[in-house]
């Protein structure tokens, strides 16, 4: 087993290159099916979830050829299955992505229920919605989603709820689909825009990315390119929230500062100094902060991926502090492991109530989920003395060099391996 050691109490100074989003890059590996020819994608994330893509496309017949840690080449031409390993696609829930190209250019897919972190509910029922508008039937056999198509066609889709998830594939699903088909209530965010620009750089008819409306015009045969991907916003605005918790001072770069807005005006509420510049961002940490309110909402509200690292910056703020949950049911389980470092927190249902305390203290702490592993490190690097961060298979789905790129700031954190003997010598 793996864990992070962390010498805290230090400020983060110095400046930080901000990686490929993992949200818009597990999305456009599986879009690259569509292709059936050579793609190349750059500025790609090296995290475990993109690894455990890359594999399931080779599984599946596909040529991936790895020219730099963020550049990738990806043939599809070869591909010679519909259906998506088992082992594979169980470990992460991106995988649902190959159910959407699959049935556009095949006509059919086979993906395992999908995993990942566990954040409550996350029913695919408006993925199979959406398929099934377009003439595709399903079914559920052994834990693997079975769809199916003799012939795709446009339609309108009303989505009940905004999904990212689901209009991504409903994307994937149409693009090749005969006629226009009009996507009601989507998703907003970056990475939707992303996979949106990627599609139409293959030669896809996609219109309205980023509104609350899209238009698709089915194409008859799409093609290989290379396209580069967005910017990470989470993990740009982790380290902004680190910067002012640990009271540093961070040059981010390799930013779109306007898909920052909602964190960075958070950021400056409770008192912390942000500066923007074309690509950039500079954050400035204060000596102490302010109260404030946060509800997650679907983009371009405050992102729920970004509440939980944003907790520990209001565990230090003056006052009562309430975050209130409306995406996911179970994104609160972090509190508990907050609380063994002296964060003071009530959690009811979906609310948080954080009362500030002058000082976190180092704890042995277990991440719950990605998002939550991050907040758990910028708490750690707050408190002074060591503290340990086990189950950091979470955190590393996500973040990339994490490690390197804290170090660089100065932080003191380590990754070490606990031999199994050790772990069974301490269950004894």
């Amino acid at each position: 087993m793996e864990k992070y050691i962390i010498n805290g109490g230090k400020p983060l100074k110095g400046e930080v290159f901000i990686s490929g989003a993992k949200n818009s890059a597990v999305a456009l590996l599986p879009a690259t099916v569509l292709a059936k020819d050579v793609c190349v994608l750059e500025n790609v994330p090296d995290i475990s979830d993109i690894r455990t893509e890359i594999e399931i496309l080779k599984e599946m017949g596909a040529r991936v050829r790895r020219i730099s840690p963020s550049i990738l080449e990806i043939d599809t031409s070869t591909l010679d299955t519909t259906t998506v390993p088992m082992e594979l696609g169980v470990q992460f829930r991106a995988s649902y992505y190959f159910l959407g190209s699959l049935l556009s250019l095949y006509g059919k897919a086979s993906v395992p229920m999908p995993g990942g972190c566990d954040l409550g509910a996350r029913p695919i029922d408006q993925h199979l919605k959406a398929f099934m508008a377009l003439g595709a039937e399903y079914n559920l056999d052994y834990a693997m989603i079975n769809v199916s198509s003799e012939d795709l066609q446009g339609a309108h889709v009303f989505f009940d709820t905004i999904s990212v998830g689901a209009t991504i594939n409903a994307m994937l699903a149409a693009v090749m689909a005969k006629g226009t088909t009009i996507l009601e209530n989507v998703a907003k965010e970056p990475h939707i825009v992303d996979v949106a620009n990627f599609l139409n750089t293959m030669g896809a008819d996609i219109r309205g990315a980023g509104t609350d409306v899209i238009k698709i015009r089915g194409v008859e045969k799409m093609h290989g390119a290379t396209y580069t991907v967005v910017p990470d916003q989470i993990e740009a605005g982790t380290f902004m929230v680190a910067a002012a918790a640990t009271r540093g001072d961070i040059m981010i770069r390799n930013v779109i500062p306007e898909h920052l807005e909602s964190i960075t005006s958070k950021i400056r509420a409770v008192g912390a100094t942000v500066e923007e510049f074309d690509e950039a961002v500079h954050v400035v940490g204060a000596d102490e902060y302010h109260n404030t309110n946060i509800k997650t909402m679907p983009h371009p509200g405050f992102p729920t991926d970004l509440q939980s690292v944003m907790a520990v910056l209001l565990c230090y703020a003056k006052g009562t502090s309430i975050i209130t949950e409306s995406i996911w049911d179970s994104r609160f389980r972090y509190c508990d492991e907050l609380a063994k470092m002296g964060a003071s927190i009530k959690v009811e249902g979906k609310v948080a109530v954080f009362e500030g305390v002058e000082k976190l203290r180092p704890a042995p702490v277990k991440a719950t989920d990605l998002r939550a592993g991050a907040a758990l490190i910028i708490a750690a690097l707050t408190a002074e003395g060591q503290s340990e961060i086990t189950e950091i298979k979470h955190v590393e789905r996500g973040y990339v060099d994490i490690v390197k790129k804290i170090r660089a700031l100065g932080g003191d954190i380590v990754k070490v391996n606990i031999p199994e003997n050790d772990l069974l010598k301490k269950a004894y």
